[in-house]
C-alpha cells in the first residue's frame, strides 16, 4: 500500500497548529515556509495539493499577546478575524516565491450541508486547481457558531477530501504518528474496525492554542477510510515528510481505505448533507438496505419524525433508533404518514398519485455501516 502512495495525484494536507508554532506555542514563519516548500515540491511532482490550515487562531493570540486559548466564542471569533489575514498573507508570500499562488477557502459546516453550495465549493475549488493556484481551506471561524462549527480542522480536512474526492488525506502534527497509552507506535491500520478497536488505548494531547488532538484525528480517519481515502498521520517537523511519503517510505501511521469507494453524492450523503428527519423501518427492510443492496419501500417502515419534504435528506433508523443509512426521499412526511407499511401498488390509490415505487431510491441511499 505504502508504494502505491506515488499514484496519489490529489492531496489534501491538514497542517496543524503545532506544526506551524514553536515549542512555546508561537507562530513561526519559518516553519510555514518549510511546509510551502514540500507542498510546491509536490506540485512540481505532479501532484494536485489542497491546504486545509489551523494557526489563524493561534497567530491571532500572538498578536494580541495573549498567551491562553479564549473560552469564549466571541474572543476566539476576534482572534481569528486578527490571524486569519496575517495567516493568509504569509502563505502567499511563501508561495509567490516559489511562482505559486494561494487561495483563500473559508468553510463553515452548514455551508457544506446544502447540496447547491457543496458542489458550488467544489467547482471553486476544481477550478483554482486547474489554474496552477494552492487553495488554503480552513474553517471561517469568525463566523461560526457552535451549531454550524466543524470544531476542529481534523474533521474539516476529512470533509475536504471527500469534497475533492482526494487520493491521499494526509495530517502534519507534531508527532510520529498514531501512539498507544503505551507508547507503541502503530505503523498500520487495516479498517475502520480496528481503527475503533485502538480508539480507546490512546492518551489525549491539548495544548493552550489548539483544540481536538488525537480523538479528533480518528474520527476524522474513520470518515475518510469509509469513503476509500487512504490517511498518513506524520511528523510536520520532518523536512522531507511529504517526498518520504510520495516515495512510500514507512513514515506516520498509514490508514488504509475501504475497498469499496463511494460516489461524490454518497460522500455528501454520508458526512456533509444536514438531515431533515428520520425514517425507521422494520428488520426485513433494514437487511434489504444493507445485505441485499436495494432501495427503500414504503411497506417497511414502522413510523417516521420531522419535518421533511420532497428531496430532502432523511436518516434511516432501525427500532432501536440507531441510524444505519441515510438518503434522498422522493416523498414528504405528510405522504410518508398515509403510506407507511403499504406495499407500492396501493400508494396511488392512497394518495391519488404515486410519484415513485420507491422512499428512497438505492442510488440516492447510503448505508454507514
Amino acid at each position: 500500500m505504502r508504494q502505491q502512495l506515488n499514484k496519489a495525484k490529489r492531496w489534501v494536507m491538514k497542517i496543524g497548529t503545532s506544526t506551524l508554532t514553536t515549542s512555546g506555542g508561537h507562530f513561526a514563519h519559518e516553519n510555514l515556509e518549510k511546509i510551502v516548500s514540500q507542498v510546491v515540491f509536490l506540485v512540481q511532482h505532479g501532484v494536485q495539493v489542497v491546504v486545509v490550515s489551523s494557526g489563524a487562531i493561534a497567530l491571532g493570540m500572538d498578536t494580541l499577546k495573549r498567551t491562553r486559548r479564549p473560552t469564549t466564542l466571541p474572543e476566539l471569533q476576534a482572534c481569528a478575524a486578527i490571524g486569519q489575514g496575517k495567516l493568509m498573507k504569509a502563505y502567499e508570500s511563501a508561495f509567490s516565491r516559489a511562482g505559486y499562488h494561494a487561495a483563500q477557502i473559508l468553510l463553515t459546516q452548514d455551508g457544506l450541508q446544502d447540496r447547491k453550495r457543496y458542489v458550488n465549493a467544489k467547482n471553486t475549488i476544481e477550478a483554482l486547481l486547474k489554474m496552477g493556484a494552492i487553495p488554503v481551506v480552513n474553517e471561517n471561524d469568525t463566523v461560526a457558531t457552535e451549531e454550524i462549527k466543524f470544531g476542529d480542522n481534523d474533521v474539516l480536512a476529512a470533509q475536504v477530501a471527500n469534497l475533492v474526492e482526494a487520493s491521499l488525506l494526509v495530517f502534519l502534527s507534531d508527532i510520529d504518528g498514531f501512539y498507544l497509552r503505551d507508547k507503541t507506535l502503530i505503523h498500520q491500520i487495516q479498517s475502520p474496525a480496528e481503527l475503533k478497536e485502538y480508539a480507546s488505548h490512546i492518551h489525549p494531547k491539548q495544548s493552550e492554542k489548539t483544540v481536538g488532538g488525537m480523538k479528533t484525528k480518528l474520527e476524522a480517519a474513520q470518515t475518510a477510510m469509509r469513503s476509500g481515502i487512504p490517511i498518513v498521520l506524520a511528523n510536520g517537523q520532518d523536512t522531507h515528510i511529504a517526498e518520504r511519503i510520495l516515495k512510500g517510505e514507512e513514515v506516520g501511521s498509514l490508514f488504509h481505505p475501504a475497498t469499496q469507494k463511494s460516489s461524490a453524492r454518497q460522500k455528501w450523503l454520508a458526512h456533509s448533507a444536514s438531515s431533515k428527519g428520520t425514517i425507521t423501518v422494520d428488520p426485513g427492510a433494514r437487511r434489504a438496505l444493507t445485505a441485499d443492496k436495494r432501495s427503500l419501500l414504503a411497506s417497511g417502515v414502522l413510523r417516521c419524525s420531522g419535518n421533511f419534504k420532497l428531496g430532502d435528506v432523511v436518516d434511516v433508523t432501525d427500532e432501536a433508533g440507531g441510524v444505519f443509512a441515510r438518503g434522498l426521499v422522493n416523498y414528504s412526511r405528510e405522504e410518508v404518514l398515509k403510506i407507511q407499511g403499504q406495499k407500492a401498488s396501493a400508494i396511488a390509490s392512497i394518495l391519488g398519485y404515486k410519484r415513485s415505487d420507491e422512499l428512497v431510491h438505492r442510488n440516492n441511499l447510503v448505508v454507514l455501516e
